[in-house]
């Protein structure tokens, strides 16, 4: 997974003032050069253009560039006044987001005596009115930061937006693998491969029975041993069936080199139907591995899901699969569990890897792995079919330090939610807004950028707080 962020920058300014006087620009090169180098040191890879763009053909060829280097986002800079239809049809072609900067050199104006030399650098704001004008009027989006470098956010506003552009362009492009197909009579989340190629643009690829024998025979025994080794030193090991345990860590490593030969950024694992596929053991503990490596991941066959689990852990680590189970209406609090799938990084204590009962296939009993979330804040974000289109729901709210006093932990994954109101409140807002019941779950998220993200891949927004 890369995720290195490259945003092109442009920077709009006039002919006519080069015309009148060549070094006019000069004190504005100078901001936008601390302006970059405060971007680049927030850890973005900034692509520049080969001129101040003036005049159409420049504006094309810094378009084409962009273009070419298939860049996550775009950022313009009104130096000074720009016409904006000298950019316009260059600015329309880009293929990535754009993000307007709409900032100026000089904190104080009002209070200078001589204020007025300070105009010709200052007066970006109305060139960056002429071109979002513009770009309203052609129904092109356009994400908008405004403020002073050093005195607001501004510049972490502008960052935060092409992480957003950057994750809205993983999903496009990821490919998402399913092993046993979706889970029969689940509608929820249910999208056909051809809707969610064209909405959204991932690719879906199916372990079929052919793939499972191919790669399952690549698995050594010399592997297992490895793996297993690996997990006794990682996590708290527990396990009585030892035989079980290799043989669904073997289900385990074949589909772990299965996503790696095919460059799968993201899974699903049908547990019902997954036998008739012919891996030997239900892969909970891989399960949460594929989380644990930065990977999507979303249980009983759900591709949509996974896929958004996968673009919002290219940006934020500290993403989970999760589901909302159990309401407890006198602590205003909601149980968070699945059977044994998610991301170990984030649980409060070491994770257990245990046997556990298991008679939903013919595989039988098996392996898995149990967590307690740790407290934080989270932003909750489900993804919704709602018919050609796709809602997303965010809220922020709290994981709480509930535990083991009030949890089942060593016979399910747990956490306790608390919503940013009364779950009785927070319920009837989330089912009326058509929430699905497979939910990413991201720690120390940003809820403006999520949104950004969602918006960027055309979804209707829907926040709950």
């Amino acid at each position: 997974m890369n995720n290195k962020i490259k945003v092109g920058y442009l920077p709009l300014y006039i002919k006519l003032y080069d015309d009148s006087n060549p070094h006019e620009r000069d004190s504005m090169v100078d901001y936008m050069e601390m302006l970059i180098r405060m971007l680049e040191s927030q850890g973005l890879e900034i692509v520049r253009t080969d001129e101040i763009c003036r005049i159409k053909p420049e504006f094309d060829r810094a378009a084409e560039k962009f273009n070419n280097a298939d860049v996550d986002a775009v950022i313009t800079q009104n130096l000074a006044y720009s016409p904006s239809l000298e950019s316009i049809k260059a600015i329309l072609s880009l293929k990535a987001p754009i993000v307007v900067f709409d900032t100026t050199p000089d904190y104080r104006l009002s209070k200078v005596q001589q204020y007025y030399d300070g105009i010709s650098p200052n007066h970006g704001i109305h060139g960056v009115q002429d071109l979002t004008n513009m770009l309203k009027q052609n129904g092109k989006p356009y994400y908008l930061c405004v403020g002073h470098a050093l005195h607001s956010n501004v510049v972490s506003e502008v960052v935060s937006m092409c992480r957003a552009a950057a994750a809205a362009k993983f999903f496009k492009k990821e490919t998402v693998g399913s092993v046993g197909g979706s889970f029969t009579g689940m509608g929820d989340f249910l999208v056909s491969e051809e809707h969610y190629k064209k909405a959204i643009g991932p690719e879906v690829k199916y372990m079929t029975p052919e793939v499972v024998k191919k790669f399952i025979a690549q698995v050594s025994e010399k592997e297992i041993d490895a793996e297993i080794a690996s997990d006794r030193q990682k996590y708290d090991v527990q396990v009585n069936d030892e035989k079980s345990y290799r043989a669904s860590t073997k289900s385990g490593l074949a589909i772990r080199k299965w996503m790696e030969a095919e460059k799968i950024d993201s899974c699903t694992v049908n547990f019902l139907t997954l036998d008739k596929c012919g891996l030997p053991k239900m892969p909970f503990v891989e399960c949460c591995k594929i989380l644990g490596t930065r990977h999507g991941y979303a249980g009983e066959g759900d591709v949509l899901t996974a896929g958004l689990v996968g673009a919002l852990m290219s940006i934020y680590p500290e993403t989970s699969f999760t589901e909302m189970f159990c309401p407890d209406w006198e602590e205003d609090l909601i149980l968070l569990s699945h059977m044994g799938e998610s991301n170990p990084n984030l649980s409060q204590w070491k994770p257990l890897v245990t046997d556990t009962k298991f008679n939903y296939n013919s595989c039988g009993d098996t392996t898995a792995m149990y967590n307690c979330y740790r407290p934080g804040n989270v932003v909750y974000v489900n993804l919704a079919p709602m018919g050609d289109r796709f809602s997303m729901i965010i809220t922020e709210a709290k994981i709480v330090d509930a535990g083991l006093r009030n949890g089942v932990y060593g016979k399910a994954t747990q956490g306790w939610l608390k919503p940013c109101k009364p779950i009785r409140e927070f319920l009837k807002e989330y089912s009326e807004a058509g929430g699905t019941h497979h939910s990413a779950m991201v720690y120390n998220g940003n809820a403006e950028e999520i949104k950004a993200f969602g918006k960027m891949l055309g979804f209707d927004i829907v926040e709950i707080k």
